[in-house]
């Protein structure tokens, strides 16, 4: 549903909710560290990471940000995984994690799989 609902809006669109999810950040909506406090969630981690498994290509949607800077990633059919700034990704609830298992997001990001919110 997410998927859709932003795929179905425009650059302004998405622009307005992610300025909305950042105030709320700033409001004291969302829990987050305190290192992450200045630049909210979106300016640490990337908003999807995309992976390859089994051939398919699949989109993780940055979902939450634990207190202890786990960020948890989710995409269809029930997969979710988890990364750290520092970190390497993991799965959640098993080991396929197709392309993006055991790389940092230093190695997302310089592979183009990992993709970040831009006003």
């Amino acid at each position: 549903m997410t998927r859709t609902l932003l795929s179905n809006m425009n650059k302004s669109q998405r622009t307005v909710v992610a300025m909305v999810i950042a105030a709320w950040g700033a409001m004291g909506f969302f829990d987050v560290p305190a290192a992450y406090a200045q630049e909210g969630p979106f300016g640490a981690f990337p908003i999807v990471i995309t992976c390859e498994n089994k051939g398919t290509q699949l989109a993780f949607y940055f979902s939450k940000l634990a207190k202890d800077g786990t960020a948890t990633y989710l995409a269809t059919d029930r997969l979710a995984g988890t990364i750290t700034l520092g970190g390497h990704a993991q799965a959640v609830g098993g080991s396929e994690g197709g392309s993006c298992l055991g790389k940092t997001l230093e190695q997302l990001r310089a592979s183009g799989q990992a993709h970040d919110l831009k006003p």
